[in-house]
């Protein structure tokens, strides 16, 4: 059973990459084709905390961007929002923020990720790390890609000492990028030592594939939720597609999660937008299969819009937009 703190100022910290989306404007055509391109915040973290602040969580965050217009333009972003932003940290003058270019080409998204180990999110270092600021919230999460190089891998793990500390809900989201990664045995060790922390596990079965590599190639999904009840977690989420995604518990009860069909137009968003949606569900003390059928809601809008950040929305249409798609397509959420 998730035990999570009341009486805090804060309900969630995300801790990662704030950094800027570039796409085209309908999602459709190539940058080769396309006269313009429109610009957003991004980074899966930031997304999510975009998220959670839309549906009403008080939402803090870590991380480090750049020193140039572009980082003013996703600080106040996010400011505009209520997010907090005091542990939001400028890196040295000439540190790009991250860039990530989507397109598509032939019905297919094509991320770009222009970034290196020293671009601004992954130069998070353990000193801006403050135990107060960890203390004064519920939960965290931390993002997958924040622990591919250091100084931020360390800082990522200052901030989960301080969260086991304090009690905190501690939230892993996989987020696996091969651009930012060295090899397989890394991302498996420096993934599990921070699922070992976490009372909640999301990711895609390539994604839990990479994180077990060291222990057992090929896992099913039921093994590799075992695998992690036997460490620290309560709840594992593997998500499998366009096939939808499970759900385990701890307590034996498991969830078979359908995708809201509709008429997508890239890939990219649906699971930041589901992390949210679900973290919303669970702080908000709604149950697992609430929260569950919020996030698989929540994700279909995000991959039918031509953004992520920007389309996120709050609680009233997020729960029309579940009305709407329990009335068209049936349970949504299925205990098996």
């Amino acid at each position: 059973m998730l035990k999570i703190p009341e009486g805090r100022k804060l309900d969630c910290i995300p801790v990662g990459r704030l950094a800027i989306d570039l796409n085209t404007p309908t999602m459709r055509e190539s940058f080769a084709e396309s006269p313009s391109v429109n610009r957003y915040v991004g980074g899966s973290p930031a997304n999510t905390a975009v998220g959670l602040a839309k549906l009403g969580c008080r939402t803090g965050f870590i991380g480090k961007i750049s020193s140039d217009s572009l980082g003013d333009f996703a600080l106040n972003y996010v400011k505009d929002l209520g997010i907090d932003t005091s542990c939001i940290y400028r890196a040295e003058e000439g540190v790009p923020i991250g860039l990530a270019f989507t397109e598509s080409l032939n019905g297919r998204t094509n991320l770009m990720m222009y970034r290196n180990e020293k671009v601004a999110d992954l130069l998070l270092e353990p000193a801006e790390i403050k135990e107060e600021y960890i203390a004064s919230s519920r939960s965290i999460i931390i993002s997958g890609t924040a622990l591919s190089a250091s100084p931020s891998r360390d800082a990522c793990f200052k901030a989960l000492e301080y969260a086991k500390k304090h009690d905190l809900l501690i939230v892993f989201d996989i987020d696996y990028r091969p651009q930012v990664w060295k090899n397989k045995d890394e991302i498996a060790v420096y993934y599990s030592l921070c699922a070992k922390y976490a009372q909640i596990i999301i990711g895609s079965y390539e994604e839990f594939d990479l994180m077990d590599h060291l222990l057992k190639d090929g896992m099913d999904d039921k093994e590799t939720a075992q695998y992690w009840f036997d460490q620290n977690a309560q709840i594992v989420i593997i998500k499998h597609g366009s096939e939808g995604s499970m759900a385990y518990e701890k307590d034996g009860r498991s969830y078979k999660i359908d995708i809201v069909p509709v008429n997508a137009v890239k890939s990219t968003g649906g699971g930041d937008s589901y992390s949210s949606a679900f973290m919303y569900g669970i702080l908000s003390g709604r149950d697992v299969k609430d929260s569950l059928e919020l996030a698989t809601v929540s994700a279909s809008l995000a991959v039918a819009a031509p953004c992520c950040s920007d389309a996120m929305v709050g609680i009233d249409v997020l729960e029309e937009k579940r009305k709407q798609a329990k009335e068209n397509f049936g349970e949504l959420v299925k205990e098996i």
